[in-house]
């Protein structure tokens, strides 16, 4: 491809989102990853009705969910031993009534393979940016690892929570503060018989969550930011049983988690941008507002960043206009959800996780029982997890 009018660094979901739409208009687009595949433990793999619809516009819905993946159409909460429902999608509007938890290589690996249909796309693989070609106050084009350097009209970093490109640019960072981080692992589940259903465990002063993957949970043990260490010191055979005590259901299958490897540390940050853009760059996705696990909406918000991105400027773009002026509308448009959905999670640490893993023995308040008793509150708690705040819709132009 002769030099592209825009470079994607980052074959995540908001890098390769970006890519297919912005090639879908007719721009001449270049995506490049640094990995050689992507066949990586994401973990984030969560798909939400907001995204499922987006496909569901582009015409792709039925192929994307033709890949593997499971529906969760309801989210619960054990808190002290009792249940409760606490979100039910099946009232949502659109197609997607659940949240799709697909393996996030299945889901990048479609994109691209729709994305290549196109012959304004390109992916490069094993390519690894690390660095900014700026001139005259704007920047042109990156720096490559291997010492090569690739120009282009616009660069778009979605290059995640640890971007090199955003390091790179100098734009402000205002970091938030995550009080947590989070162990992942795998149990294995006998079929889909008995308790199946997705949602969180808290007790014991543990909180866990466990998501049914048919053949296996895909769980994760809140810990506080920086306690890693220290529960490794405690022992596997803790961990263990720590687990086990605060969600029941892993207990049978628990020791399938036979060393440290087999456990996977995230370190949570909540951090975002205050200006997503300079001259000749755009940040989208992680790269300008890491997110908390809390809702699994990191992945959802970036896809959003993408559309948002690709709706303003692919269109002026595949006409050859000058688009630097409408470079901070997309930031403008999608700072205010992203802003309203930290807030939410920055609550959920401070009211939620926080006091229950300071509490042995948890009661759910009654202003929570008497909510969530009512079929509207569980509606309208799907709505805001499912769907989001100022959902994005394709406006892109298709060539």
């Amino acid at each position: 491809m002769d030099e592209p009018q825009v470079l994607i660094v980052g074959g995540g979901p908001a890098g390769m989102v970006a890519g297919y739409l912005f090639a879908r208009a007719g721009v001449r687009t270049l995506v490049l990853e640094k990995h050689g595949d992507f066949l990586r433990d994401f973990r984030g793999d969560t798909v939400h009705p907001s995204t499922l619809d987006l496909f569901d516009e582009l015409g792709l819905y039925d192929r994307l969910l033709g890949r593997p993946h499971d529906k969760v159409e309801q989210l619960s909460a054990s808190i002290g031993g009792e249940r409760f429902a606490v979100a039910d999608f099946s009232r949502l509007p659109g197609r997607a009534r659940f949240i799709a938890l697909m393996p996030q290589w299945e889901f990048l690996d479609f994109l691209a393979g729709e994305a290549r249909k196109l012959s304004a796309f390109a992916l490069r693989m094993e390519c690894e940016a690390t660095g900014l070609i700026e001139e005259g106050g704007r920047v042109r084009g990156v720096t490559l690892k291997d010492g090569r350097a690739i120009r282009a009209g616009l660069v778009i970093a979605a290059d995640g929570r640890g971007s090199v490109l955003r390091k790179a640019s100098g734009l402000p960072l205002r970091d938030l503060g995550a009080p947590i981080d989070v162990f992942w692992f795998r149990v294995p589940k006998e079929g889909k018989g008995g308790d199946t259903t997705t949602g969180g465990y808290i007790d014991k002063g543990e909180m866990v969550v466990a998501l049914d993957r048919s053949d296996y949970w895909q769980c994760a043990r809140v810990i506080g930011k920086g306690e890693a260490d220290a529960v490794r010191a405690k022992g596997l055979e803790r961990f263990r049983a720590d687990v086990s005590d605060a969600a029941p259901i892993l207990r049978d299958h628990i020791d399938a988690v036979r060393s440290w490897d087999d456990v996977k540390l995230l370190r949570v940050s909540l951090d975002r941008l205050e200006r997503w853009n300079k001259p000749g760059l755009l940040a989208i996705g992680d790269a300008a507002h890491a997110m908390s696990p809390v809702g699994g909406v990191g992945i959802n918000l970036a896809i959003q960043d993408a559309v948002a991105a690709a709706n303003i400027l692919a269109g002026p773009l595949a006409e050859g206009r000058d688009v630097e002026p409408l470079l901070g509308k997309a930031p403008a448009r999608r700072e205010f959800p992203v802003k309203v959905i930290q807030a939410v999670q920055r609550t959920v640490h401070r009211r939620l996780i926080g006091p229950a893993r300071a509490t042995v023995d948890p009661r759910p308040p009654a202003l929570f029982r008497a909510a969530i008793s009512l079929p509207l509150a569980r509606r309208l708690f799907a709505g805001f997890v499912g769907l989001g705040v100022r959902r994005e819709h394709i406006r892109s132009p298709k060539a």
